[in-house]
C-alpha cells in the first residue's frame, strides 16, 4: 500500500482514524494502530510481514536480555554477547535480503566462478526498520533509553505504519515516552493534515511531473543527448529526489502528529546550503544522524581513526542507498567533498563570496544525483562525458537542441514551482502571518491556508484517479 493512493486516503486512513477515536485507553489506540500497520505492510508484502514480526520479536528479547544482565551485575558479559548477536543477526538479515546478489555477481567477476546468483525480492522497507532494530539495541545496551519490556510496545514502535516504509529512522528515545503516555489536540490534528497534504502534493503534483521529464531524457540511451539536455534533466532528476522523499517524510510526520506521535524533521530545505556539510545536515537528517552517532565512534585497528571513519560512514551512506556500484561511487564522492571541507576549515570556506559557495554547492549536489541515477557505470561514464562537454567532441553531441528547449518552455510553470517550493518560502510567509499583530492579516493567512488545503488535496485526487503506480522511490531502499 502506498501513502499517494485513492485507497490510502479515502479509505484506509479514515476507517484507521475513525477506529482509533473509537479507542479509549492509550493500550486499545496502539492495539489499533498495531493492526493497522502490519495491514499496511502485509498488504504489499503478505510473506514479508513475518519477516519484520521476527525481526520485532527478536530485538525485543535482545533488550530483555541486555537489561537481565544488566541487572545480574555480572560485569557485562552477557550484556555484551546479546548486544553483539542482535547486530549481527539484523544486520545478516539486511545482507541476505539486500546485498547477496550483488556480492555474488561482483565474486564471480573477480574469481570467474559460476555461483548461482540469489534471486531474492527485498522486502519493502528493510533498510529502515532495521537500523531502527540496530538503533534500539545500542542504546539499550549504551543505556540511553529504558529497555521496553512488554512486546507489543516495542511491535508498535518498529511497525508504525507511517514511518515503517521508508522513513525517516525513527529513534525509539524519540517516541519512547509518547508510546505509553500521549495527547492529542486540535491543533496537532490540523498540523498532521496539513503536512499530510503538503506531502501528496510535493509527491503527486511537483514529484511524478518532474520524474514523467526525466525518464523521457533519460530512459534511454544518453549518448547522443545535448550538453544542455544533460543538465536540464539532471537539475529536473535532483529535485524530483528531493520532492519525492521529503514528500513521504511530510506525509510520515504529518500522520505520526494525528496519532500523537512527534517524529524529528528529515529534511530542512537542503539546496539553501552554503557547503556540502551542512547539506548532510538538512538533507536525509536521520540517516546522517543514524551514521554519526553509531558508526563515526567505531575505532578502526584499535584506535579512533577520523578521516578512515569518514569514508567508512560515506561508503555506508551510499551502499545503504542500493546494491550497486554508483551508489558507493555516490556515497565516496560526498565523502570526498566532506575531507575536502574540513581540511580547509569553516573560515576560510565563509571567506569565499556567497555566489561562489552557493555555485560550489548546487553544482556538487547536481552532479552527484546524476551519479545517483545512472546504476550502469557505462552510462556513468557516458553522463559525465555529457556533462563535461566532451561528448561533443568525442560523440558528436550537439551543446543545444530544440526538443530540451520545447520541453523547458513548455514545463516552465512546474519547473518554477518546483524550485520556489525547494527554497523556505512558505515557514516565511507562515512566521510572518503568526507574528502580525493584525486581526485581519492572521484571518486571511489561515484562510488562504486553509483554500490551499483543499485546492490541493482535490489537485492530487484528480491526478490519481488514473494513475497505475506512485511508489515511492525510497521504498526501495
Amino acid at each position: 500500500m502506498v501513502f499517494a493512493d485513492l485507497f490510502f486516503i479515502y479509505v484506509f486512513l479514515p476507517l484507521c482514524l475513525l477506529s482509533y477515536a473509537l479507542a479509549r485507553s492509550i493500550g486499545a489506540k496502539n492495539v489499533v494502530l498495531i493492526v493497522f500497520s502490519l495491514i499496511f505492510y502485509a498488504w504489499g508484502e503478505p510473506l514479508w510481514v513475518l519477516l519484520l514480526l521476527f525481526s520485532t520479536v527478536f530485538n525485543w528479547r535482545v533488550g530483555i536480555a541486555i537489561d537481565r544482565d544488566r541487572k545480574r551485575r555480572r560485569g557485562g558479559n552477557g550484556g555484551k554477547l546479546a548486544v553483539t548477536l542482535g547486530v549481527v543477526v539484523d544486520l545478516a538479515l539486511l545482507i541476505v535480503f539486500k546485498y547477496s546478489g550483488f556480492l555474488v555477481e561482483n565474486f564471480n567477476a573477480l574469481t570467474h566462478l559460476a555461483v548461482p546468483v540469489p534471486k531474492i525480492t527485498m522486502p519493502i522497507g528493510i533498510s529502515f526498520f532495521t537500523f531502527q532494530a540496530i538503533s534500539y539495541v545500542l542504546d539499550c545496551y549504551w543505556d540511553t533509553v529504558k529497555v521496553q519490556k512488554r512486546y507489543s510496545r516495542f511491535l508498535l514502535y518498529l511497525s508504525l505504519f507511517p514511518q515503517l516504509i521508508a522513513g525517516p529512522i525513527v529513534r525509539y528515545s524519540v517516541i519512547e515516552d509518547e508510546i505509553d503516555n500521549r495527547t492529542i489536540s486540535p491543533s496537532d490534528v490540523c498540523d498532521g493534515a496539513l503536512r499530510v497534504i503538503i506531502g501528496l502534493a510535493k509527491k503527486v503534483l511537483l514529484a511524478n511531473n518532474l520524474y514523467a521529464i526525466v525518464t523521457t531524457f533519460f530512459g534511454r540511451d544518453i549518448t547522443g543527448l545535448s550538453v544542455l539536455g544533460t543538465w536540464y534533466t539532471v537539475i529536473l532528476y535532483s529535485l524530483y529526489i528531493y520532492f519525492d522523499f521529503s514528500g513521504y517524510s511530510d506525509i510520515a510526520i504529518g500522520l505520526g502528529r494525528i496519532f500523537g506521535f512527534h517524529f524529528d524533521e528529515n529534511f530542512r530545505y537542503p539546496f539553501v546550503c552554503q557547503t556540502i556539510g551542512e547539506f548532510w545536515q538538512r538533507w536525509h537528517i536521520s540517516l546522517g544522524s543514524f551514521f554519526r552517532d553509531y558508526l563515526l565512534i567505531v575505532p578502526i585497528f584499535g584506535k579512533h581513526r577520523k578521516y578512515v571513519s569518514l569514508f567508512l560512514v560515506w561508503f555506508c551512506t551510499g551502499f545503504w542507498h542500493g546494491a550497486a556500484w554508483n551508489f558507493i561511487l555516490w556515497g565516496l564522492y560526498f565523502g570526498v567533498f566532506i575531507f575536502f571541507e574540513q581540511k580547509l576549515g569553516k573560515r576560510r570556506l565563509k571567506k569565499w563570496p556567497l555566489v561562489l559557495r552557493h555555485i560550489y554547492t548546487k553544482l556538487v549536489i547536481i552532479v552527484g544525483f546524476g551519479i545517483f541515477y545512472f546504476e550502469d557505470l557505462s552510462q556513468l561514464g557516458q553522463f559525465f562525458l555529457n556533462i563535461s562537454g566532451a561528448s561533443v567532441f568525442l560523440n558528436n553531441a550537439p551543446v543545444f537542441d530544440v526538443y530540451t528547449w520545447s520541453s523547458l518552455t513548455s514545463n516552465v510553470f512546474l519547473i518554477a514551482a518546483s524550485i520556489a517550493a525547494s527554497l523556505p518560502i512558505l515557514p516565511r510567509v507562515k512566521s510572518l502571518v503568526l507574528e502580525s499583530d493584525s486581526a485581519a492579516v492572521y484571518t486571511a493567512g489561515r484562510m488562504a491556508a486553509l483554500l490551499g488545503c483543499v485546492a490541493m488535496l482535490a489537485a492530487v485526487s484528480i491526478l490519481l484517479v488514473d494513475t497505475t503506480s506512485n511508489v515511492f522511490l525510497y521504498w526501495r531502499f
